[in-house]
């Protein structure tokens, strides 16, 4: 059966759309072609998380219901490579380098769905500085049972501590189980001043929840609500703020405000949901005008180091690290 072409202008450059009648979400039944036309109704806040940045692309090619075929591609490929189409060089922890999508227009995003991309996974960069992160990423995972109460308690105990080191956080469901809090940083500070960072915010964080979050990295370890410092590490992604999830309802990682986070019940941002959210409220519209200094959180780190708390293990692909405590969990690890 020969393949069906649909061509859309986005704000005045022609994009061709392949099987656009191909299900996406069987559940809700929701086509390739409503994954476009949402992206289009949300564009300039889906923009707004990639604009200039690389980005991962998560490719779901034949819809949710076969994750056997989801994969990531960082790589753009010449093959099928329209001639406007821009990409940005950027190089990975272990030393190898790649051209990745350059989140330049809505046309590029729209392009990237096209290819089967459901949701959108930037870097925190731009493209005109790859090495120097604009972005602290706080990612609230809650471990298995934890109920999503926890994590909205979790949330305001971030708020509370950012507060306190003058800090200005934007809330975002995952799309999933958790919720994502980003802060625009002055882009001075390396991938690995970053990281110490959101280690540090991250330790704060644990103590003033007295239990009710972690930053313990290995699972068997973990209680509570996991907050992922490592999220901050070089070639390290999330869902960009509305960008939709490969779930079956086809949920989508939305901004909220501050004051909605008590109440807050992710199954209500979905694909159909939010454009009409997005058309009356954008919690995150003026978050480039938000920027801060990451220099009181790395005051923290110095303090904390200087009382004994060294590194924290990296993730496993990265290089060991100098300081970094051992890189086994500790029901492996050697006894003395």
């Amino acid at each position: 059966m020969p393949t069906k072409y649909e061509f859309i202008d986005v704000e005045g450059q022609e994009v061709r759309i392949s099987n656009p009648d191909k299900v996406f979400f069987p559940e809700p039944g929701l086509t390739k072609m409503d994954l476009v036309q949402y992206y289009l109704a949300v564009g300039a806040g889906a923009l707004r998380g990639c604009h200039h940045r690389p980005v991962v692309m998560y490719r779901w090619p034949n819809g949710v219901d076969q994750p056997e075929d989801a994969f990531y591609q960082k790589r753009v490929l010449d093959k099928g490579r329209p001639e406007w189409l821009e990409s940005v060089l950027v190089r990975f922890p272990s030393g190898r380098s790649a051209e990745m999508l350059a989140g330049v227009d809505l046309a590029h995003l729209i392009w990237a769905v096209n290819m089967g991309c459901i949701d959108l996974n930037p870097w925190p960069v731009r493209r005109d500085d790859v090495d120097h992160p604009d972005e602290l990423r706080v990612d609230l995972d809650p471990t298995p049972g934890i109920p999503y109460s926890d994590v909205r308690l979790a949330a305001a105990l971030v708020k509370e501590t950012l507060d306190d080191f003058s800090l200005t956080g934007f809330p975002k469901t995952s799309g999933k189980r958790g919720l994502h809090i980003y802060i625009r940083v002055e882009r001075q500070w390396s991938f690995t001043e970053v990281r110490r960072a959101a280690l540090a915010l991250a330790r704060e964080v644990e103590r003033r929840g007295k239990g009710l979050t972690t930053t313990a990295w290995w699972k068997e370890e973990r209680h509570g609500v996991f907050v992922d410092y490592n999220q901050n590490a070089r070639d390290r992604t999330i869902a960009s703020a509305y960008s939709v999830r490969p779930t079956a309802d086809a949920r989508v990682s939305c901004p909220v405000q501050w004051n909605e986070v008590a109440d807050l019940v992710p199954e209500e941002f979905t694909l159909r949901t939010v454009p009409e959210r997005f058309a009356e409220l954008d919690p995150s519209a003026d978050i480039d005008d938000s920027v801060c200094s990451l220099q009181p959180l790395l005051d923290l780190a110095a303090r904390d180091e200087a009382g004994g708390l060294g590194d924290a293990p990296w993730p496993p692909h990265f290089p060991k690290q100098q300081n970094e405590p051992a890189r086994v969990q500790p029901s492996k690890r050697k006894k003395a």
